[in-house]
């Protein structure tokens, strides 16, 4: 019988069943990439990393450092920093990240070059191999020199990629190596230069990779080096991909969640045109175990092929991802088919098909033949309790569904309590809609604009469910467009002459005033000229930094105990900070005790407050400091910022290094700036903001699309969810705009009333939407960006428009037979 019934009822059916596919597409193929990501970074851990494991250090590694890393016998070592590199054939240069090579890197992995040969040879042939988009970008050909310092070495290559490298760290600082043994000529390693020295390890056999990190990694910490293996490295990369997969299959769901809302309302109106077949069963003899079985069965095949069909589209999806994505991982993805994802799709259109389809099945069960017969509308209230289990299980289902997603109760609880006051304010605000339709009814108002009104409030009227789709979707791509807009105002440059957009890093005490000069030689203005002094902090409120690491209990950030601090000295606040507590010292004399002001979060992962002690080794000489103030820092404005400020009057004397800071207005002027000081002072390393941050938007553009990739999903299925909900009632609307017609409407007038209903479904429901995401998005920029939210007019000039426009069309697609046809025809054909 349920087959026989479903075959009459096909195309409602498919609908019903192309409300969940998207869905189940979406949820299914980021799960496929997910394992597949996880699986490709467990089996190529050790070529991402290049090694088994590598030891590094900020400096070079003293006595204690060297003695353990000559214990494992390194097969590879290179030291890597920032600086500027020059290119002789056309004058320009461009900040790189130069790494100087010993020995067979990688042990795992393969360096790409161009000519293929190149990895193999430019350790012997004394030549540099260049990152291929640097040599595209700057027309570099192999033959041609490149200028590091004091040193001018023949490129022999093209470098295509590396182990742990990736597109993005490459457009903004592009890679070089270079032999090992010619860093000392190039005279760029001086005092504070950004280095790291890195040595690689191969791991016998019997190894215990996680045993060896317990036991190594204090020791080494405690002399500013580190350890880090190959599982380690996959576990991070894993983690950050565990956070985008979460994140991309909660806007995976919540179009799943739609479809289910599709699924509740076209049963709810399947089933209630199915009613008279429920009575003559019953009336035959048919248990109510029989009927309600019946239209079950359709709903789990229904289920069980958009669970299959839903899972074959995410199969074909998944292959997208990795072109998407590729740029952000640091190896290359390789795609397989694993069988949990596609097992779960089939079960999740199963069990979600099921669990919505319920509420509008238990009508069916309690509806004696009488009742149907006479057309009441008692029956839905009447099984109570069996609604409320109902309902408690797509509660429980969702938060379970959620925490599996996310492996956080907490944030599990948030996103279904974020789902429900958003469902619950769409749907309270389409039932004060129509309730404010009925009382402030507009008697006086012609007669296809008042039809159109009561349209909204009839029975089987679609206003809920289409506000709440149509909403739903509109809120999801506004708050997405609006969180994008917040991004890239965060990440944008001020236009203003006194925002810095070139930084000047690594200047030497003896060169800080020419380099100043030759700023101002350009009619450019010296915007900061700061002094920086490394540091580190040797003890916290009189326990000793080693003390607080084997410390189990403390709470002191490990960052703090290891990181080397670069401070400054000045007299003032500037505009980024505001002092919460404590008084500012702008100088001190000699004699008096050092009192020192932090930054907020430093403060915090330091466990210190004012009035407490840190002990301080300046490059060996130790120094006692009392905390005097707690400043809050805007990390995000173009400024100098410091954790540590010193007043003036304590480290003028101690070994210094120097940042200026300019603006520049254009392109030229910045060129001309960088080739004239790398020209003049080969050792300084300059940063160009304004391109740093071009690469940041082109990620944040990206990642945008991905976003929005996914919000598309929602919008597809609310279109599909209002195409379902349009097409199941097309039986009831042909009969109501027949009879209109009968009493001598015209069509004209049919046309009107039905483009006034869905124009205002269309209107209410994406407005509502996009009111519902500058309220979200205020929420976001308030409290996570801590931004101010300027709202873009798009989401109401494109958005509104093209939502309403579509709803509408829809709609009319409807009455086509209607307006075709003589009333007659109609009515014969629906008999």
């Amino acid at each position: 019988m349920a087959w026989r019934d479903g075959k009459a009822s096909s195309s409602r059916l498919l609908l019903f069943m192309a409300s969940i596919v998207l869905g189940i597409a979406a949820v299914v193929s980021i799960q496929l990439f997910s394992q597949n990501l996880k699986d490709n970074i467990k089996s190529q851990s050790k070529t991402i990393m290049g090694a088994d494991f590598i030891i590094d250090s900020r400096q070079k590694p003293n006595a204690k450092v060297q003695s353990i890393i000559d214990s494992f016998d390194p097969v590879a070592s290179e030291v890597n920093f920032s600086s500027m590199a020059a290119f002789p054939k056309n004058g320009e240069s461009k900040l790189v990240k130069v790494r100087g090579i010993d020995g067979e890197f990688p042990l795992y992995g393969v360096i790409e070059t161009e000519p293929l040969g190149a990895a193999a040879t430019y350790q012997v042939s004394g030549g540099a191999l260049v990152d291929a988009t640097l040599m595209l970008q700057f027309d570099l050909t192999p033959g041609d020199s490149i200028k590091l310092g004091k040193l001018s070495l023949p490129i022999v290559g093209a470098l295509n990629s590396i182990p742990g490298g990736t597109a993005i760290s490459s457009s903004v600082a592009p890679t070089i190596l270079i032999p090992y043994r010619f860093i000392e000529a190039t005279e760029l390693l001086q005092f504070g230069s950004r280095k790291e020295y890195q040595y690689f390890f191969i791991a016998p056999p019997n190894m215990d990779l996680e045993q060896l990190n317990k036991k190594l990694d204090p020791i080494l910490d405690a002399e500013n080096a580190d350890l880090d293996t190959h599982t380690d490295t996959s576990q991070r990369i894993g983690r950050s991909s565990d956070n985008v997969s979460k994140f991309l299959n909660l806007a995976a769901f919540i179009a799943l969640l739609l479809g289910c809302i599709g699924i509740a309302s076209s049963v709810h109106i399947y089933i209630k045109e199915k009613l008279s077949s429920v009575a003559v069963l019953k009336c035959l003899g048919a248990s109510r175990k029989q009927t309600f079985l019946i239209f079950l069965l359709q709903i789990t095949g229904i289920g069980f092929l958009g669970g299959l069909l839903g899972t074959a589209i995410g199969i074909v999806l998944q292959q997208a991802f990795p072109l998407i994505l590729q740029e952000f991982l640091p190896f290359k993805v390789e795609i397989s088919i694993t069988p949990q994802p596609l097992i779960m799709g089939v079960l999740l259109g199963i069990l979600m098909s099921v669990l919505f389809a319920l509420l509008p099945l238990l009508g069916t069960w309690y509806v004696s033949p009488l009742e149907v017969l006479r057309v009441s509308q008692k029956n839905d209230s009447k099984p109570i309790k069996a609604r409320a289990i109902t309902f408690v299980g797509i509660i429980l289902f969702i938060y379970l569904f959620s925490f599996w997603l996310l492996k956080d109760p907490v944030f599990a609880l948030a996103f279904v309590l974020g789902i429900a006051v958003t469902f619950s304010i769409l749907a309270g605000i389409s039932v004060l809609f129509m309730k404010a339709i009925k009382k402030y009814f507009p008697k006086t108002w012609g007669f296809t604009a008042r039809q159109s009104l009561l349209n909204l409030y009839r029975p089987n009227n679609q206003t809920m469910v289409l506000i709440l789709a149509i909403g739903l979707g509109t809120f999801l791509i506004s708050t997405l467009y609006f969180t994008k807009d917040i991004l890239l105002a965060k990440t944008a440059l001020e236009k203003s002459e006194e925002n810095p957009n070139i930084i000047l890093l690594d200047v030497q005490p003896n060169q800080r005033e020419a380099v100043a000069n030759n700023v101002m030689q350009k009619e450019l203005k010296v915007l900061d000229n700061i002094s920086l002094i490394t540091m580190r902090m040797h003890s916290i409120k009189g326990k000793l930094a080693n003390d607080i690491r084997k410390d189990s209990t403390s709470k002191v950030s490990e960052w703090v105990l290891n990181h080397e601090f670069r401070t400054t000295y000045r007299d003032s606040l500037i505009a980024s900070e505001e002092l919460l507590r404590g008084e500012w010292v702008p100088e001190l004399k000699s004699g008096d005790p050092i009192v020192i002001s932090l930054s907020e979060d430093l403060a915090q992962r330091a466990q210190v407050d004012v009035g407490d002690q840190i002990v301080f080794n300046v490059q060996g000489v130790l120094m006692e400091t009392t905390v005097g103030s707690i400043r809050k820092v805007d990390w995000a404005r173009m400024q100098m910022n410091f954790t540590v400020v010193f007043p003036k009057g304590v480290l003028e004397n101690a070994p210094q290094f120097h940042v200026l800071t300019t603006h520049v207005p254009d392109d030229a002027s910045a060129a001309l700036l960088q080739r004239d000081l790398v020209k003049k002072f080969p050792t300084i390393s300059v940063v160009d903001l304004r391109q740093l941050y071009s690469v940041v938007e082109n990620i944040l553009d990206k990642i945008s699309w991905v976003i929005n990739f996914m919000a598309f999903f929602s919008i597809l299925t609310g279109i599909i969810v209002l195409i379902g909900s349009v097409r199941t009632s097309k039986q009831q609307r042909i009969k109501e705009s027949v009879l209109l017609r009968t009493m001598g409407a015209k069509s004209k007038q049919i046309l009107q009333i039905t483009a006034f209903e869905y124009l205002y479904l269309g209107i209410l429901g994406s407005l509502i939407g996009i009111l519902l995401s500058l309220l979200g998005s205020q929420i976001l920029a308030t409290l996570l960006f801590k931004e101010p939210f300027v709202p873009s007019a798009i989401p109401f000039l494109v958005f509104l428009p093209g939502i309403t426009g579509l709803v509408l069309l829809i709609g009319l697609s409807n009455i086509r037979s209607v307006l075709n046809s003589p009333p007659l025809e109609v009515l014969r054909k629906e008999s």
